[in-house]
């Protein structure tokens, strides 16, 4: 089994900056494409950003410049680093990644981590 464990979540205000980690664990022989998703509440859960393995990135219109993402392979860890934060990047944010197991090829998902921004 496969257990995605978020970090760095919080309140902030506008124009600040947070820091998400997220560390995969269990018997994983690697993962492809490591992201970040979003929710805020009402609305449907929306991606944020991924990257492969490769290193090859995809952000949202709303999140490009101020949001970056990075990954370690060998340590299968997934970071997003946030700039210039607004109100409306609150949600609670969600890791997943795409590995392969013992079982075959799996989607995973942390648990959440809470995002305020405050004006």
């Amino acid at each position: 089994q496969v257990q995605l464990v978020e970090s760095g979540g919080g309140l902030v205000q506008a124009g600040g900056s947070l820091r998400l980690s997220c560390a995969a664990s269990g018997r994983i022989f690697r993962c492809n494409t490591m992201g970040w998703y979003r929710q805020a509440p009402g609305n449907q859960r929306e991606l944020v950003a991924t990257i492969t393995s490769g290193g090859n990135t995809n952000y949202a219109d709303s999140v490009k410049g101020r949001f970056t993402i990075s990954r370690d392979n060998a340590k299968e860890t997934v970071n997003l680093q946030m700039n210039s934060l607004k109100p409306e990047d609150t949600a609670v944010y969600y890791c997943s990644a795409n590995c392969w197991t013992v079982r075959g090829w799996g989607d995973y998902w942390g648990q959440g981590t809470q995002v305020s921004v405050s004006s």
